[in-house]
């Protein structure tokens, strides 16, 4: 089990985990992946490992995006149609 980065470099990485998202975010692990699934959330999977690497400034200003939108009201695939208009 690897052991978890200091704040300090999650914020100095160009890519974090969806723990380390977690973190900054303040969301659920599991809402997190649920949006990944779903396409709403970008990453970049190694090869090797499987390993899945969100690009943290992007990542960041889509879930709060997606909250954004959630606290208006819309529903998911409400979200997830505006989330595709703005690619």
């Amino acid at each position: 089990m690897s052991r978890q980065r200091s704040m300090e470099k999650i914020l100095a990485s160009e890519f974090v985990s969806i723990g380390e998202l977690v973190r900054l975010t303040g969301s659920r692990y599991s809402t997190l992946k649920f949006y990944t699934e779903e396409g709403m959330l970008p990453f970049e999977q190694e090869s090797e490992n499987l390993t899945r690497r969100f690009p943290r400034e992007k990542a960041i200003a889509k879930i709060e995006e997606i909250k954004k939108l959630k606290n208006q009201g819309l529903s998911i695939p409400e979200i997830k149609m505006i989330l595709a208009k703005n690619l």
